[in-house]
């Protein structure tokens, strides 16, 4: 796997714990996972800068946004409950078809 895609990997996963972390912060109300938010949101731009030395912005924020969502949608249902009803669960699908197209038909995705 290109080394830019790993940086865009490190970016989505720690916008991910990020975003959790928000929702367990209550509105930065609680310390820790206020100052998580923080260090990880920070984590994520910075791993997205290395990703974008060799994709376009707007791939790299279609797909780090796409499956940030997905995977924040997956995390939100099994560690905070809360339901995905059927058009959830059709939209994140076509998250992930969208992600897939521009990975493997995209012209643009490198340059």
């Amino acid at each position: 796997m290109p080394k830019h895609y790993l940086f865009l990997l490190a970016a989505i996963v720690t916008e991910t714990a990020g975003t959790a972390a928000l929702q367990a912060s209550e509105q930065f109300t609680r310390l820790w996972p206020s100052l998580i938010v923080i260090v990880t949101y920070a984590a994520s731009f910075y791993f997205m800068s290395f990703a974008l030395r060799h994709m376009q912005l707007g791939i790299v924020y279609a797909i780090w946004s796409g499956l940030g969502i997905v995977a924040i949608a997956a995390i939100g249902f099994v560690v905070f409950g809360q339901k995905i009803d059927l058009a959830g669960l059709i939209g994140m699908t076509l998250i992930l078809v969208g992600v897939i197209v521009i990975h493997l038909y995209s012209e643009t995705a490198t340059h």
